[in-house]
């Protein structure tokens, strides 16, 4: 009884790994770097020291969106909660697969303080298309 229960068992589990199916990005990917330059992006990564930082969003297929906004929002150790902390305003083209959002005249992209931070980006409506985690520590 045992080994048929142990052959079935087995069996179920082969066929269970067998039917996945693997899929590459099919989402919109949130990440971070310290900067996007010439040669692409540099210094990839979910911790940083504060100080400004780039916001880079990845897709397969169109975004489709043109005013989107980056909003950070930073844990709060005393409520065990994410508060709302700052949010920037962005105009991106609809075709636009692979976009970076970084410091400009409008926005300054700086973590100030550290922290565990929570970045979306959001469509016009406020509605998330993508987000990510991040920890910022003292330099």
């Amino acid at each position: 009884m045992k080994k048929t229960f142990f052959f079935f068992f087995i069996l179920f589990g082969l066929m269970l790994g067998l039917n996945q199916n693997l899929f590459a990005q099919n989402e919109p990917v949130l990440y971070f770097c310290e900067k996007y330059g010439n040669n692409g992006e540099v210094g990839v990564s979910d911790r940083f020291t504060t100080g400004y930082l780039t916001v880079m969003v990845k897709c397969d297929y169109a975004l489709n969106l043109e005013d989107v906004s980056i909003q950070f929002d930073k844990y709060n150790s005393r409520t065990g909660k994410f508060e709302y902390y700052k949010k920037f305003n962005y105009s991106i083209e609809p075709d636009m697969k692979y976009v970076y959002f970084a410091k400009n005249s409008e926005s300054d992209m700086k973590f100030e303080e550290p922290g565990f931070y929570r970045v979306f980006l959001l469509d016009d409506d406020d509605k998330t298309v993508a987000s990510a985690l991040i920890e910022i520590i003292s330099k």
